[in-house]
């Protein structure tokens, strides 16, 4: 374990796309960077199934496996894993001091932190049974696979009515559930919604369960004003209710948007602490795909050794 005389040179915190794509740049620098794994290593790309939209794999690849080989590449050229996760880091001075979930401590020169956000689900039975094989939080991701069938999204506000849009690409038929008598939504995207006829948009009703044995058949919703309940069948079901960047050991010392996204400063992952570094979801609410976090792991992992230069 590092000491205040003997810190790391880099310790990283995630190990979702944007995380292990900074520890790959930062141990082909010789940086020997220490990866902290999390409770969900691989982070939410190990809860997908095909993954068509990672450049470089023409007939898709499974995200667990996607991850599994991005880690062995971090591996292959020096990074170290450790199965733990952060649970808070004193900034005030350097080496920076972290303290772990098993109760032990280390020292680094310089954190990248790539703990990504996680989606907000409705807590339903079958929900996390069926993530994965039907249920969903990323429409950009899966819609693909749902071209000719009918399915449904949750959510009234931007990001509902963007992505009940969107899938209409692909799907015949698309519902909108709102929990409400009307969309949060900014006016441009409940016109694009109202405009379009592929969409049925369910006011006041929730879901109450989701079908399917193996993948996903149909779902249960019931009006909360008349307490009707009523099954729909459909083969795809979309969250669109926000995520939660997990920020919670960092966001007491690091500047967050009112939303809890860790702020880092324009076209950079500095954060507002020297030696400090953001990459991926937890810093970006915006695009949220495999892609630009490992884009923006390679640029913290850069900034971190220039850092360290310096």
């Amino acid at each position: 374990m590092s000491s205040p005389e003997n810190p790391e040179k880099v310790v990283i915190f995630g190990s979702g796309p944007a995380g292990l794509s900074a520890a790959i740049y930062a141990s082909r620098a010789n940086l020997t960077p220490l990866v902290f794994e999390g409770m969900e290593p691989g982070g939410q790309l190990t809860t997908t199934t095909d993954v068509d939209n990672y450049p470089g794999f023409a007939a898709g690849i499974m995200g667990p496996e996607l991850m599994e080989q991005t880690k062995s590449q971090a591996a292959r050229f020096g990074t170290r894993f450790e199965m733990d996760e952060c649970e808070s880091v004193d900034f005030s001075s350097r080496p920076f001091n972290y303290k772990l979930s098993s109760g032990s401590e280390g020292w680094s020169e310089s954190i990248i932190i790539a703990t990504g956000a996680t989606a907000r689900y409705l807590g339903l039975p079958n929900e996390e049974r069926l993530r994965g094989y039907g249920v969903s939080a990323c429409a950009t991701c899966d819609g693909f696979f749902y071209g000719g069938q009918v399915i449904a999204v949750v959510g009234g506000g931007d990001s509902a009515a963007e992505e009940s849009t969107f899938l209409t690409k692909f799907a015949t038929k698309v519902y909108l559930i709102v929990r409400r008598d009307a969309l949060r939504a900014s006016k441009v995207m409940q016109e694009r919604v109202f405009n379009n006829d592929k969409i049925e948009i369910l006011w006041n009703t929730e879901v109450v369960d989701v079908h399917g044995e193996k993948e996903v058949s149909g779902i249960r919703i019931v009006n909360n004003k008349t307490q009707e309940e009523r099954d729909i069948e459909l083969a795809g079901f979309f969250l669109a209710i926000g995520h939660i960047p997990n920020t919670k050991a960092f966001s007491h010392e690091l500047d967050t948007d009112p939303d809890g996204y860790l702020i880092t400063q324009s076209d950079s992952t500095k954060t507002n602490v020297e030696g400090v570094f953001a990459c991926g979801d937890v810093q970006d609410r915006i695009f949220q795909q495999a892609v630009t976090a490992a884009g923006s792991g390679c640029m913290a992992a850069l900034e971190a050794e220039k850092w360290l230069e310096e």
